[in-house]
């Protein structure tokens, strides 16, 4: 009989416990016109922002959905900065969403 089995199996359930953490770890916060503020949902354009790639549909979806919550996003420390990056400014405008000019 394998002795490891335990073992492996408490790995694998860490790891998919820590991949569950990561993924949910957004802070994510509800405002009065009900949008989900979350920060995580950036993550979709970094590539675009970072690379001047013409964003995807799914970035686009996202950041859409982010946008009333911009203004709050740019302080995260996760993902805000790169809203702040030069990039952000054309794919925001490539997919119709007003860049976050924050007071």
């Amino acid at each position: 009989m394998d002795k490891t089995s335990p073992y492996i199996g408490l790995v694998r359930l860490f790891t998919v416990s820590a991949i569950v953490l990561l993924l949910s770890a957004g802070n994510t916060q509800v405002t009065g016109s009900q949008v989900a503020c979350d920060p995580v949902q950036l993550s979709w354009c970094l590539q675009s922002i970072v690379s001047y790639l013409p964003p995807t549909a799914e970035c686009c979806q996202k950041l859409k959905g982010q946008e009333p919550c911009l203004c709050q996003e740019t302080s995260d420390p996760t993902f805000g900065g790169y809203l702040l990056l030069p990039g952000a400014k054309p794919v925001c405008a490539a997919c119709n969403v007003t860049y976050p000019y924050c007071h």
